[in-house]
């Protein structure tokens, strides 16, 4: 939205509600290799790419919902492994940490305090699509929040 790029384009996922026959992976070890890569500290986006690249025993797992009827952070909620924020809002906020620090130690630089008013105008318009949903109602943003709770 606050770049000069055109977007991105790329190949689309079949059109399809079953895995591949080449792909017969117990429905179940998918679910509890997913919960296990959290607990290692991958993100949900980061578990796809393990599934897919390296598999559950040996068996790559080319999509999971195809494979187990539910999403990736579906299968963390039910499991309590799903993290606070969600994905895109959780790396906007790392995002922001990181200018601020940046902007901290170099006050001169104009462009990258531009970029942090862009990234936490999108911050906002995220805290608002999620509040009440996936997000506290009461919830407000502030870098040193962010902070913490990124850290922590």
């Amino acid at each position: 939205m606050h770049s000069r790029r055109r977007g991105s384009s790329g190949s689309d996922r079949p059109a399809t509600d079953e895995p591949p026959e080449w792909s017969d992976v117990d429905a179940k070890a998918v679910e509890e290799r997913v919960v296990e890569l959290s607990a290692d500290g991958l993100s949900p986006s980061q578990i796809g790419l393990e599934l897919r690249d390296a598999g559950v025993r040996g068996m790559p797992v080319p999509d999971v919902k195809a494979a187990t009827g539910k999403k990736i952070t579906e299968i963390l909620e039910e499991n309590g492994a799903a993290p606070e924020f969600p994905e895109d809002l959780a790396n906007l906020m790392q995002q922001a940490v990181r200018l601020t620090e940046h902007v901290e130690n170099n006050p001169t630089d104009y462009q990258n305090k531009r970029a942090l008013q862009n990234t936490e105008a999108k911050i906002r318009r995220l805290i608002e699509y999620y509040r009440g949903d996936k997000i506290d109602e009461d919830f407000s943003y502030s870098v040193d929040d962010a902070r913490e709770r990124l850290q922590g």
